[in-house]
């Protein structure tokens, strides 16, 4: 386990898997399904995009808009931090 993941969070199991990846397996599974058929490009620009913006926006919280320790969290250079914060609009 991570050293800045939780405690009490959950473990992943024997197959890597947690909530999270969980998560995203079973919404992929419910787009695929939705589009029944029809095709689809840039999927994974539009997960990046869906899930980065409030990834960020947590972890800046989290870290009390202090943007190096947000980028630590992350595992980030802070430049790197900063053009992701700008890209998405956050503050």
């Amino acid at each position: 386990m991570s050293r800045l993941q939780p405690k009490h969070r959950s473990r992943a199991d024997s197959s890597g898997d947690n909530e999270l990846s969980s998560t995203v397996r079973k919404v992929m599974r419910q787009y695929f399904k939705d589009l029944d058929g029809e095709k689809c490009t840039g999927i994974y620009e539009m997960v990046v995009a869906a899930v980065e913006k409030p990834m960020l926006e947590v972890v800046m919280f989290q870290a009390q808009g202090n943007q190096t320790r947000a980028a630590e969290l992350l595992g980030l250079n802070r430049n790197t931090l900063r053009k992701k914060l700008q890209q998405h609009g956050i503050d």
